[in-house]
Order: C-alpha cells, then sequence, then structure tokens
C-alpha cells in the first residue's frame, strides 16, 4: 500500500528509484504521447498572474505570500515576485520527474512547490538548471550525465540539512493517474535514512523514496487539509 502511494507522487517528482523497472516499462506502454517533447507552449502558463497564483497555492498564505515567486518561461524560469522569507515557490512540470519517467514530458503536469531556505540554496538549483538545459534543446538522455558532473564540479551543493518544500495545493496536477493526488510535505536527504525516519512501515505517515539520479532520498508526510485551510479527502485515490 506504501509504494503504491509513493509511485503517484514520485511520478512527478525526483524520486523514481522505487518506480525504475516493471513500473516504468508499463507505463510508457500506456503514455506513448508522452515519448518526446511536446510544443513548449503547451508547458508555459500565458497568464503570469494566474501561474503566480498557482505557486502560491502550494504553501499556506502565512508562508507563500512573503515568498520569491518564479515562472517558466522560454528559456527557464525567472523571478515574478521578490520575496523575504526566504522560501521560493515554483510550479514544476513533468520534468522534475527522473528521465525514465513515462510522464517526463507530459505537458498536463503542473505540480506547486514551495521549498524552504535550505531546499532553496541546495536543492531546487537542481531542477532550474535542468530546465534551463531542456529549454536549450539538451537531450533527456544526457541530463543525467549532466546532472553528475555539475555535482562532481561543485556546480550543484551537497543537500543542506533540513531542506523540505510544501505540496498542498489543491489545483495540482502530479499524473494522469494520481492527479490531485493529496497535501504533503517532502523532505529533502541524503543517503537512505528511512529506518531512522520510520517510513514506510504500517500506520506511518511517512513514505520514503530513494532517487540517485539527483543524490536525495525524499520523505513524504501526508496532511489531512489543503493550503486554503478545506479538509483533503480522508480516504486515498489511485
Amino acid at each position: 500500500m506504501w509504494k503504491t502511494r509513493v509511485k503517484f507522487v514520485a511520478l512527478v517528482f525526483v524520486a523514481q528509484a522505487l518506480l525504475s523497472s516493471t513500473h516504468c516499462l508499463a507505463q510508457a506502454k500506456t503514455h506513448s504521447d508522452y515519448a518526446s517533447m511536446a510544443p513548449l507552449d503547451q508547458y508555459l502558463i500565458s497568464n503570469e498572474q494566474a501561474e503566480i497564483a498557482l505557486a502560491r497555492s502550494a504553501a499556506p498564505a502565512s508562508i507563500s505570500q512573503a515568498a520569491e515567486i518564479m515562472v517558466l518561461g522560454p528559456k527557464g524560469y525567472t523571478t515574478a515576485v521578490k520575496g523575504s522569507n526566504g522560501f521560493v515557490c515554483v510550479v514544476e512540470r513533468g520534468w522534475g520527474a527522473a528521465t525514465d519517467n513515462a510522464e517526463f514530458w507530459n505537458p498536463k503536469v503542473r505540480a506547486p512547490m514551495c521549498f524552504n531556505p535550505a531546499a532553496v540554496r541546495s536543492f531546487l538549483p537542481i531542477y532550474l538548471m535542468k530546465t534551463t538545459w531542456i529549454l536549450a534543446g539538451e537531450s533527456r538522455a544526457d541530463i543525467p550525465k549532466s546532472i553528475n558532473a555539475a555535482f562532481n564540479s561543485k556546480e550543484l551543493s551537497p543537500l543542506e540539512p533540513g531542506a523540505m518544500c510544501y505540496m498542498m495545493s489543491k489545483q495540482q496536477y502530479l499524473n494522469d493517474e494520481g492527479m490531485h493526488w493529496h497535501p504533503h510535505l517532502m523532505f529533502f536527504v541524503s543517503d537512505d535514512p528511512a529506518k531512522s525516519w520510520g517510513a514506510d512501515l504500517p500506520g506511518s505517515p511517512v513514505i520514503s523514496a530513494n532517487d540517485p539520479e539527483e543524490r536525495v532520498t525524499i520523505m513524504f508526510v501526508l496532511l489531512g487539509d489543503w493550503s486554503d485551510g478545506t479538509r483533503a479527502p480522508s480516504s486515498m485515490h489511485y
């Protein structure tokens, strides 16, 4: 049950190690429309204010209203609103997933995320750099090599302790199966500390997924409310 929960969130983000074999092969057969990148305008949101509002919906207003907001343009993400609390909110697209994911090019994905200062410094740069490479025409197959080279050259920094983000948007579209899934927090940690977190155990609200491509283990903590304070469904829909 817990790994089933993981797979719908992990389809969008970087935590793909649990899913990279049989599941991804099966998904590839049912998502042939995503075999290559769609026209760029399908990934962009033409109304900047709409993208800003969607990005803010990742976290409660007490956090997101003072956060920096970044929006996606033809060459990458740029700051649309300056912040004052060190948080950064963005709407991730499908290439936030690992490169072997079947929905990597899904143009419908809209995943609002609000990163805390530690994640802004040490985790968000991976996604921003990846986006720049993709929009510059780098092949999907070369992205893992570029990420690895950026880590080795210190262009990307090691994860900082306490790096995390909010994903509490009622409007999130994570993938074609999970869709809106469930509000949650994500904690980014090095190595594989699932046992010390009590992750994936019966009754535990913590789910873990390891992603060697981006050198991180993500801990998902499920929440009961969306960022606007309304209650989320008590049962999970897969």
